[in-house]
């Protein structure tokens, strides 16, 4: 039987029972946001992508010549996890002049997903600061790219110079189960009765 628009439309309501938490997926330009909202998201995510322009590539300083498009908004998704914890899902712009807009998709944000990019490591470096200038717990998500070095998490951490404290994780952005261990490290952390509630 063919799903109304009126079922549709319900997947984007709560659950009876459910908490609801924000999320913001942050990173460098090229570093996988989009796919990886799209990748997770459970109803078909909002996406604000525009094509790259010459004057645009001069501002930025691009490090990704195989991308046409870029986010210039925000990207959205939802997920459910286990034990009735839904996830609302913003990815991030990764360029740096949008940094305001960032500063306003963190507020009211529990938590932090950077995408990290070995091949490029110094440029998630403006995400972290942008969340630990805003007081928001996160997760680093080493994503896979083919040819990116495999260092071993102790070097990464010493790289990012990452406290001990937050989460490091390994994933493939375009695989929903490697995905989604991103956002289990994310809430469980969140979620981690360690954790002041002051922040």
């Amino acid at each position: 039987m063919a799903s109304t628009a009126s079922d549709r439309a319900g997947l984007h309501y709560l659950p009876p029972g459910s908490r609801s938490v924000k999320v913001v997926v942050l990173g460098a330009f090229g570093v996988g946001k989009t796919t990886y909202v799209e990748t997770v998201s459970e109803i078909a995510p909002l996406q604000t992508e525009e094509h790259l322009t010459e004057a645009g590539q001069n501002v930025d300083h691009l490090t990704v010549s195989s991308k046409a498009t870029t986010t210039v908004s925000m990207d959205f998704g939802r997920r459910t996890l286990a034990g009735g914890i839904v996830l609302y899902l913003f990815g991030a712009p990764g360029q740096p002049r949008f940094a305001d807009t960032i500063r306003w998709l963190l507020e009211g944000a529990l938590g932090g997903l950077v995408l990290v990019d070995t091949r490029h490591l110094e440029q998630c470096w403006e995400s972290i600061g942008l969340l630990e200038e805003a007081g928001i717990p996160y997760t680093i998500a080493i994503n896979s790219f083919a040819g990116s070095p495999a260092y071993a998490k102790d070097v990464l951490r010493e790289a990012l110079a990452l406290p001990a404290d937050r989460p490091l994780v390994r994933l493939d952005a375009r695989h929903l189960e490697s995905a989604k261990a991103g956002l289990i490290a994310l809430v469980t952390d969140i979620l981690s009765p360690m954790r002041s509630p002051a922040r």
